[in-house]
């Protein structure tokens, strides 16, 4: 017994990341999720990201506060608690993929041990077919801001959806402009720390949902996305130049066998208990 419980202590800790449109402890969501987490792996620390005094502020938060001061406010939040210092491991819900992996390439301390995306959109989006939740209001109106200008300063800088917003009819704006995105897939040039750091990984793993609705393209789970000067005929992540040219160390990532892709039956964040268990869990153990 009590070298089971040695084990049971020695628990890598879990850091996720909500949702557009969700926030951490929505018992429906993310509070869900630890539960589960803390159930099938006792002794587990999770912590669930909070962008904000309370749950209103941190929902608000996913729409409107920029996404570079939402990653810098996390990495502070991880490197003050005393849980993290030996390395954690992370997983992001749909924007939240996205957002960890900035974490994940900008601060490196304390470690990031594996990065799970689940229906994270890692080339960005370009279309918002269908919003999540109660918040069809917002999102109509973020339509209307993206269609009007979505690589415009004032658009990039308070609303967060522009920042991954990806427009393949307009690469140069969106290299030029998108103060998120295009940064950290290194659009405007090598940096060279956030590729040694996201290689440091020990797995990336990243979930698809194989009937997505909400997510233009889909394939952007998997880092694929338009190809180039349109917006019908999708490429996958080893035709991209961010993979042949290796600009983010996905490509050596790959061959090292770092790279897990995962499709899931259904809609945009559906999926059950039973696989949750079967193809994630394994992963945080």
């Amino acid at each position: 017994l009590g070298l089971y419980l040695g084990c049971a202590a020695a628990a890598v800790p879990l850091v996720i990341w909500h949702g557009m449109g969700d926030s951490c402890c929505n018992p429906q969501s993310m509070g869900y999720i630890k539960k589960i987490v803390e159930n099938k792996i006792p002794g587990i620390y999770v912590l669930s990201l909070k962008i904000g005094s309370n749950l209103i502020q941190d929902m608000e938060n996913s729409f409107f506060m920029n996404a570079n001061d939402q990653v810098r406010e996390v990495c502070s939040q991880l490197a003050k608690d005393p849980h993290l210092k030996g390395g954690y491991n992370a997983m992001g819900f749909s924007q939240g993929g996205q957002f960890l992996r900035a974490v994940a390439q900008r601060c490196p301390s304390p470690p990031m041990l594996n990065l799970i995306s689940v229906g994270g959109q890692h080339q960005g989006v370009y279309g918002f077919p269908r919003c999540p939740g109660e918040s069809s209001h917002i999102c109509d109106w973020i339509r209307k801001t993206l269609d009007l200008g979505a690589y415009t300063q004032a658009v990039q800088e308070h609303l967060v959806q522009a920042e991954y917003w990806h427009d393949p009819l307009k690469e140069e704006d969106y290299r030029k402009n998108s103060i998120f995105l295009a940064d950290i897939n290194q659009e405007r040039g090598i940096n060279e720390t956030y590729k040694k750091n996201l290689m440091a990984l020990k797995k990336f793993v990243m979930v698809r949902f194989l009937n997505d609705t909400m997510v233009d393209p889909p394939i952007s789970e998997w880092f694929g996305f338009y190809k180039s000067g349109q917006a019908k005929d999708t490429i996958p992540l080893k035709e991209t130049s961010l993979y042949t040219e290796d600009r983010l160390g996905l490509q050596e990532m790959d061959k090292a066998g770092k790279l897990v892709f995962l499709g899931v039956k259904g809609d945009h964040l559906h999926f059950t208990e039973e696989w949750f268990y079967t193809t994630i869990l394994p992963f945080l153990q």
